[in-house]
């Protein structure tokens, strides 16, 4: 995901994605930022934060669990904002989107 700081509300999707950093995926231990599983963050309406994201398989096991820590992560450093998740598959998540970070954590 990248962030120009050009965007409207590119503070809050620097700090929204700070946040997600502690966002762990339980099986491989990598955050969902080095994953690569966020593809997009928007503020929209003045109380609304979209997530676009993604998983690594669309059976993953822990697809919930990591949705719902992305959600409660992002509520609690936005207090007040609903958040909605929009899970999608396209483009399907690859190898090639895990950062250098994520790649060192995985002993890659």
């Amino acid at each position: 995901m990248i962030i120009s700081l050009t965007q409207p509300y590119s503070n809050e999707k620097l700090q929204a994605q700070q946040a997600l950093y502690s966002v762990i995926d339980p099986e491989l231990l990598v955050n969902v930022i080095d994953l690569g599983l966020i593809y997009e963050i928007t503020f929209g309406e003045e109380d609304t934060i979209v997530v676009t994201m993604t998983l690594t398989t669309s059976f993953c096991p822990m697809g919930e669990a990591i949705t719902n820590n992305v959600r409660t992560t992002l509520e609690q450093t936005f207090p007040g904002k609903k958040v909605e998740i929009n899970l999608t598959f396209d483009p399907p998540w690859s190898f090639e989107r895990i950062t250098e970070e994520g790649k060192a954590l995985l002993g890659a």
